[in-house]
């Protein structure tokens, strides 16, 4: 058994709050520093399904991607889904803590981890490093060899267990620098091009910022928020296992998918 402070540590080693965006809400946002922690769920959000997962293992504190809560709340209302979230979790004395943009640009976080799956060689930060040297959001990276943009496609979908993924062609040239930005990072378009990426990965792909990716001649693959992201999942579990060792259970949420479906 260990402590939540010793969670907050060990996580504060990982993902360093300093790192994360102004906007953001990281940190301790359900329980207290001194609860009891015997079991921990490792999660990419907080939903009812994870939970009901965290419930029906005994875990006492959930440690999530998304923050819970983003913005200041003025009542806590159980006919809201936030506020039912809340009040649940409250109940079942579960505590909840969140390392959003601070586990995007920490290294090992959320990009290396995307970056590695991809098979990107010696990836870079995309934008400038968050503080003091430390890396910032988006990677990039070259491939070993260059690919055709369909086989890279192909392959991204495998590797990221994708039954399929949005591609926008911005021409006929081959994919060998890849840039990538897990989660939502249709914004650093612009920056991925003006770094020389033959394509950008990312999620949540609006339709003007395809336009403007082909006017630029990056190609773009939208693959999702979801799966760019929960790679990061697994691998925080057994970092956060590393560093607390025996005296504290981890496991990796397993109840999640994307809320979004192909037919």
């Amino acid at each position: 058994m260990v402590k939540c402070q010793d969670v907050m540590q060990a996580m504060e080693r990982i993902a360093p709050r300093r790192l994360a965006e102004a906007w953001d809400n990281p940190g301790l946002l359900i329980g207290s520093p001194a609860d009891e922690v015997r079991k921990i769920l490792v999660a990419l959000d907080v939903r009812e399904e994870t939970i009901e997962q965290a419930i029906e293992d005994g875990c006492d504190l959930i440690v999530a991607h998304h923050p819970l809560i983003f913005r200041g709340l003025r009542a806590v209302r159980t006919d809201d889904a936030t506020g039912r979230k809340i009040a649940r979790l409250i109940r079942a004395d579960i505590a909840v803590f969140a390392a959003h943009t601070n586990l995007d640009s920490a290294a090992g976080g959320v990009n290396d981890v995307l970056a590695e799956r991809l098979g990107l060689v010696s990836p870079v930060s995309l934008l400038d490093g968050a503080a003091d040297g430390e890396p910032g959001l988006g990677r990039i990276g070259e491939l070993p060899a260059p690919l055709s943009l369909e086989d890279f496609a192909a392959f991204v979908k495998t590797h990221l267990g994708l039954s399929a993924l949005r591609v926008v062609c911005a021409g006929g040239h081959a994919v060998r620098r890849v840039a990538l930005c897990g989660g939502s990072g249709a914004e650093f378009i612009g920056r991925a091009a003006a770094k020389g990426a033959d394509v950008y990965v990312t999620g949540d792909v609006k339709y003007h910022d395809a336009e403007r990716a082909v006017g630029l001649g990056i190609h773009v693959l939208d693959a999702g928020h979801f799966a760019t992201e929960q790679p990061i999942v697994a691998s925080l579990a057994a970092r956060l296992s590393s560093a607390l060792g025996k005296a504290v259970e981890i496991v990796a949420e397993t109840r999640s998918s994307d809320f979004f479906q192909t037919y």
